[in-house]
């Protein structure tokens, strides 16, 4: 099974649990990688969420159900997981525009979203280029946040660089930068807990600086990296990037995610969306499962 029908068996796993609880823990498994992993990949592939998905596609189901003769809002609600109408109304209206109690009236519009399915896309695009790279352990330096896989996060880490630039950290993580990769670090690391908020964003350098006062300390582990470069550190050209990896490079290239984290490294100064930077992911040999 390749990498391709593991996503599209995690999705059939969810798929038929859209009246259930969901352990994304679960369904990562099925995708062999991990929690956080998977939930990157789906949101880079499909630009949205896991979470946002299974709300389109059980608000979608139950538009059906809220129009069948007799149908409670309330019973429809608890089906798909909500204890109170009110935040069933809220989730409905967040998809559809228009409360459930009035999808039975003919001439109210609401949408429909199916199923999702993965498949290869020839592009035609320019070669993607990139670098195999061992490393062995290595100690960042920096501040971070606990980030959540949902549409919000983009706009807290940008909050977390533009405190850490009027406040002077930036310039000093800068001055503390001894070791390699050389530049400043997003570092994306997954969270043990197996949910939906799964990961920690540290804004970071390498190095063995001790006078680390008001500062936090990471050990990032020995792992294979596969590197992608870019002279363009905008917030557009990092995204074209990551989802160039996740589309074009990593369902064909032989390799998998291995479990840890996420890295780009931020080459010249001094902002976050200037200049050359770099994509590091930790990956491992594909194997061939059944």
């Amino acid at each position: 099974m390749d990498w391709i029908e593991r996503m599209n068996a995690a999705v059939a796993y969810l798929e038929e649990r859209l009246t259930e609880e969901i352990d994304v823990a679960e369904v990562a498994k099925i995708a062999y990688c991990s929690p956080y992993h998977f939930q990157r990949i789906f949101a880079c592939m499909t630009s949205t969420t896991v979470a946002e998905y299974l709300r389109r596609r059980r608000m979608s189901l139950a538009v059906a159900d809220l129009r069948e003769p007799g149908a409670r809002v309330i019973d429809v609600a608890t089906k798909y997981g909500y204890n109170s109408p009110t935040a069933f109304n809220r989730a409905f209206q967040s998809v559809h525009g228009v409360a459930p109690s009035l999808v039975r009236f003919d001439g109210v519009a609401v949408k429909s979203y199916p199923p999702i399915s993965f498949t290869v896309t020839i592009t035609g695009r320019e070669a993607l280029e990139y670098r195999i790279e061992e490393s062995a352990p290595f100690r960042v330096v920096g501040v971070s946040i606990s980030a959540e896989m949902d549409e919000d996060s983009g706009q807290n880490i940008l909050q977390l660089w533009q405190v850490a630039e009027d406040n002077g950290t930036i310039a000093r993580l800068r001055a503390m930068n001894d070791g390699q990769p050389a530049g400043l670090l997003s570092v994306m690391v997954p969270e043990p807990d197996g949910g939906f908020q799964t990961w920690r964003y540290i804004l970071a350098v390498a190095s063995s600086e001790t006078n680390i006062d008001g500062l936090e300390e990471y050990t990032i582990e020995a792992y294979t990296w596969a590197v992608f470069g870019c002279n363009d550190g905008s917030v557009e050209a990092r995204g074209n990037l990551w989802e160039r990896i996740f589309n074009e490079w990593l369902p064909t290239s032989g390799y998998e995610y291995a479990d840890g984290p996420d890295m780009e490294v931020y080459q010249e100064p001094p902002a976050l969306e200037r200049g050359r930077f770099e994509v590091r992911i930790p990956v491992r040999k594909a194997e061939t499962r059944r």
